[in-house]
């Protein structure tokens, strides 16, 4: 894809974040549309091209009620949507639509109308991980965790300061879900969930949504909006096993996705103003920084306990609060692309100021997929 040639022009999230107990997850994903099809003054009519996950295309559009002649329903867990937005510049660049709209909604934790995720037995991880106990986030992420800490000598009080420095940002934002400031001594003496995992290093449990619309950068010139245009994408998938349990110096999906949107940027790591790391659970952003290449993932843990990420840091990092303190509804890849686009729009909450350039990082299922995109507001 060339870079700067498709653009955002809408984006919103639900009318209400945190516990939605009278909206099922459908009506989440049309709340969501309708407010970004808002944000964009456009009609449903406008709309020629759809994507989500979890919810099939068609159920949504039905809902709906648009004809899109192209869609997408690429479903690879949280970092789905960085896979729609290049998917959906694509074909925009082909021609093969004009306007697109990106849907997601859960209702996870009302649990209202919410489609069941199960583990096929005849599946890789069916077969080889859920049958010894390793099932789900909370008991699958410990493992490797252990072994990054011990590889690299990161501190259990290194990992407790992302949880920290987030809860900084959130408090900063009206919709975070937890505002209240809290300490590394907080978070060591929270409930323990799963070796080294405390409650205060695991994601929220809440139910939203939100949409993005894309359109060509030439026609995002005519929107209400201020565009925020596309200048690299990135994407990959590989064996979750493999991905969770390798030794860190093999190519995981965080490897091949990230590079990829910064050599279609055409940018450097000291070019990126904000970023956005997907963090259901603490240890994510000292992957994902080690993984993007910003620094070796022995330096990961002191740079965040360093105060680099926080307000007024050098690398500003999930401004939101992120999946830790802003809000968490099972699949977060959504509403860390929102983040991004507030603040290259110049209306987040906690604003980077003179933010030019927005890196958004994603994961999925349980590391097998992952999603990259750099924005900016200068075309």
């Amino acid at each position: 894809m060339r870079k700067n040639q498709v653009a955002v022009v809408g984006a919103a999230e639900t009318t209400e974040l945190g516990v939605i107990p009278n909206a099922s997850q459908l009506q989440l994903h049309a709340d969501a549309a309708l407010n970004a099809i808002a944000d964009a003054g456009l009609k449903l009519s406008d709309i020629d091209g759809f994507a989500t996950a979890v919810e099939t295309p068609q159920q949504v559009c039905h809902y709906l009620g648009i004809k899109p002649t192209w869609v997408d329903g690429t479903s690879v867990g949280g970092c789905s949507f960085m896979l729609h937005v290049r998917h959906a510049a694509a074909a925009i660049e082909a021609g093969l639509c004009k306007t697109v709209l990106i849907t997601h909604a859960e209702s996870g934790k009302s649990m209202i109308g919410k489609l069941p995720r199960s583990t096929p037995p005849n599946s890789l991880n069916g077969q080889f991980e859920a049958p010894y106990g390793v099932y789900g986030p909370p008991s699958m992420f410990p493992i490797p965790v252990l072994r990054f800490i011990k590889t690299y000598g990161i501190t259990h009080e290194q990992l407790a300061s992302v949880a920290v420095v987030q809860r900084e940002w959130a408090a900063k934002n009206p919709r975070a879900m937890m505002k209240e400031p809290i300490t590394v001594a907080d978070v060591l003496n929270s409930r323990m969930i799963a070796y080294p995992f405390r409650l205060l290093q695991c994601c929220l449990v809440t139910d939203g949504g939100g949409a993005l619309i894309l359109t060509s950068a030439d026609r995002a010139r005519d929107f209400p909006r201020k565009p925020v245009y596309i200048m690299g994408t990135g994407e990959s998938v590989e064996t979750p096993m493999v991905s969770q349990m390798e030794t860190f110096n093999s190519s995981r999906a965080f490897k091949t996705a990230g590079p990829l949107a910064f050599k279609e940027a055409g940018i450097a790591h000291e070019d990126v103003d904000h970023l956005m790391i997907y963090d259901a659970f603490a240890h994510l952003p000292l992957f994902g920084l080690g993984d993007l290449g910003f620094m070796p993932y022995e330096e990961t843990g002191q740079f965040i306990a360093d105060g680099n990420t926080r307000p007024g840091g050098k690398l500003p990092l999930n401004t939101n609060g992120g999946g830790l303190s802003y809000m968490h509804s099972g699949m977060y890849g959504m509403y860390a692309l929102q983040e991004s686009v507030r603040q290259m729009r110049g209306i987040a909450p906690a604003q980077v100021p003179n933010a030019k350039i927005s890196v958004c990082h994603g994961v999925g299922g349980m590391f097998a997929a992952s999603g990259t995109i750099v924005f900016t507001n200068e075309r």
